[in-house]
């Protein structure tokens, strides 16, 4: 896996220095309206980028948010891979929530999917089809094959992905972000129920997702 930092996502550290220069300039050259403008912008930036530790689950049998958000959707679809219908529930991100994605659960990246598209509004149904996408397919410890997909929304303009084929992921390990507002979908395999209701907030490698059926 590709490294990453503690606190800020570092694929923030360009826009925050970017802003950090401006601001400068600006008060330097005695213009406090620019000045202020740029400090606004720094704050929402390193706002935007901050990553925060959490506390994962080590229970078995258990699947984490791969997203900050509310879930917007649980229901039956295809799975974008191989085609099979399955339980799939989206998490949908505004520009104030951590865009730092993990891993729900355990195991290795067997395979990594991009597909270029649109970027209509991510909460649409259409989104899981049209919108720019990045698929990743992993099989757990028990064998079984789970998909979740970064979807690119209106504002959204660049899917980051850190990790690759062949990486084997720990549950709640960061693997990529969404830039600016997007939405991600989890595909459970069959033995796995959702354990989340349509508008609960959820937080990336913390809140349960999923649970094993009994």
């Amino acid at each position: 896996m590709k490294k990453e930092s503690i606190s800020i996502a570092k694929e923030g550290y360009p826009i925050i220095g970017l802003f950090a220069v401006s601001a400068l300039v600006f008060a330097c050259f005695k213009c406090p309206f620019g000045a202020i403008i740029f400090l606004a912008l720094l704050w929402f930036s390193v706002f935007f980028f901050r990553d925060p530790e959490r506390v994962v689950p080590g229970a078995g049998g258990l699947a984490v948010s791969p997203a900050d958000g509310k879930i917007i959707r649980i229901q039956k679809r295809e799975d974008p891979l191989d085609g099979k219908e399955k339980t799939c529930v989206s998490i949908f991100m505004n520009i104030f929530s951590v865009h730092v994605n993990r891993s729900p659960v355990a195991g290795t990246l067997q395979k990594i999917a991009y597909f270029p598209g649109k970027f209509v509004n991510a909460s649409f149904d259409k989104a899981s089809t049209d919108n720019e996408r990045c698929v990743y397919q992993v099989v757990d410890e028990d064998g079984l094959y789970w998909e979740f997909v970064q979807i690119s929304g209106l504002i959204a303009r660049r899917i980051v992905c850190r990790a690759d084929e062949g990486d084997v992921l720990s549950r709640g390990e960061r693997f990529g972000m969404i830039r600016f507002g997007s939405r991600v979908d989890v595909y459970l395999p069959d033995e796995y129920e959702s354990a989340v209701k349509i508008g609960e907030q959820v937080f990336a490698g913390q809140s349960v997702l999923a649970r094993k059926k009994d």
